[in-house]
């Protein structure tokens, strides 16, 4: 049977929770979380590090941090994660990460599996391409263009086939991360670049706890109005803070 590498809530217990969507287009929605482990990208600012940088690794990080891959990951059969999802009985499954187009190969396997009675949405950071066996189970994609702040290079953030194709997509939602009011003058370059629909973007602000967003949210306010995008806060920050499996 085939298995998919999952974050933890602590050692041995895999990401798999219920709660509501914080950010984007499905904020508010009850959904199953599904994070998996693993990421392409290794944003100086991620709030999931544990789900890539590992002891041994060279990659920066803000806080400094290392974390044990045994205790922070672990596989998982997907027969196991289907049971875990069903037994929260919640139609709207949210498979997050790390970036979990790494492995949606065996994505479209446990979707195979699930059934049809679920609105399957994915987060990703959109320099990973969909591939056509799990595309076909996705109905909602939630994709976060990483901007020059996030510490990756271009060549490694920016997929323009990739985004080019996300843009054009129905099913789309893009979400910015913004720290600084001149990220702005980025999002609409990329907006441009890639003809993405306004509206379709929300921007958010980054940070980890409440009075960051809050702050930040003062000024971003105005540039959304000033641009034409929606804005989008971080629910699960206010609500639960920056903790694992919420």
């Amino acid at each position: 049977m085939p298995k998919l590498r999952l974050a933890t809530t602590a050692p041995g217990k895999p990401e798999i929770f219920h709660s509501l969507q914080g950010e984007g287009y499905s904020t508010g929605q009850p959904s199953v979380f599904v994070r998996l482990s693993g990421c392409n990208l290794h944003c100086t600012w991620c709030d999931t590090a544990y789900t890539w940088n590992f002891n041994g690794t060279d990659f920066d990080h803000r806080d400094g941090r290392k974390y044990d891959r045994g205790d922070n990951s672990l596989a998982m059969e997907i027969a196991d994660v289907a049971e875990a999802i069903r037994a929260f009985d919640c139609p709207r499954i949210i498979f997050t990460g790390g970036e979990p187009l790494l492995q949606q190969g065996v994505l479209a396997q446990l979707c195979a599996l699930l059934g049809d009675a679920y609105h399957i949405e994915i987060e990703t950071n959109g320099s990973v391409e969909l591939l056509a066996a799990f595309d076909a189970h996705v109905d909602q994609i939630n994709i976060s263009p990483k901007l020059a702040h996030s510490g990756n290079g271009e060549d490694e953030r920016i997929n323009a086939l990739a985004l080019t194709a996300y843009a054009a997509d129905p099913r789309s939602w893009f979400k910015f991360v913004i720290a600084a009011p001149e990220d702005m003058e980025e999002v609409n370059a990329l907006q441009k670049r890639f003809n993405v629909p306004v509206a379709r973007i929300f921007l958010m602000p980054e940070g980890v706890t409440s009075e960051e967003l809050r702050t930040k949210e003062k000024w971003l306010a105005q540039l959304a109005l000033q641009n034409g995008y929606a804005m989008t806060d971080r629910l699960h920050i206010h609500l639960y803070g920056d903790t694992r499996g919420t």
